[in-house]
């Protein structure tokens, strides 16, 4: 059930244009000849649900009480976990990760109810170096939290998903990147 459904993440992902080809700059500061958009799929109906329902199913047999990750490309992704979790009777709490803590109200960094001690999935729509994958780790982990499953939708194996395996976590994407920015099924 989890390849269909990358399998319709990825056509959909063709569909709504969220991997385009051309000249782009990464969040990490590097040159690539691909974008993949993973908004265009996680704010879509469509998208939001099939996600929603990978994830959800992906976590199966790790027991987390809750899904989050950076803002702002996990916040769409763990309120799709977070709903489907509901509507199938097995509720897992949704949060997000700031940036920085907030200078106002509470000055809280992570948004959402984190119960410390808790087990927990970290979600992002892509990952390239793993940097706000391995800021969201480190916000969870000093909130007293156990890091059980980190979740993508694309990775672009371009050193993010080598290193969070090294320090030990269990990675896994829908979708893979060659070089040439070719997407498929992840496998």
């Amino acid at each position: 059930m989890i390849e269909e459904l990358c399998q319709r993440i990825l056509d959909l992902s063709g569909r709504v244009g969220a991997l385009k080809y051309g000249e782009f700059t990464l969040a990490s500061g590097a040159p690539s000849s691909y974008y993949f958009d993973g908004r265009l799929i996680s704010l879509h109906p469509e998208g939001a649900y099939y996600l929603g329902k990978v994830f959800l199913e992906s976590l199966g047999s790790y027991d987390v009480a809750a899904v989050g990750g950076p803002a702002t490309a996990a916040i769409p992704l763990v309120t799709a976990i977070a709903l489907v979790s509901h509507l199938e009777g097995k509720p897992i709490e949704a949060f997000f990760v700031r940036a920085e803590a907030k200078a106002y109200g509470t000055g809280q960094r992570v948004e959402g109810r984190l119960v410390q001690g808790s087990r927990v999935a970290v979600v992002d729509d892509v990952c390239t170096t793993g940097s706000s994958l391995f800021g969201a780790i480190e916000a969870v982990e000093s909130e007293g939290c156990q890091v059980m499953k980190i979740l993508t939708i694309l990775d672009r194996h371009q050193g993010g998903s080598e290193e969070l395996r090294r320090r030990g976590y269990d990675f896994q994407a829908l979708l893979e990147a060659d070089a040439e920015g070719t997407v498929r099924v992840a496998g």
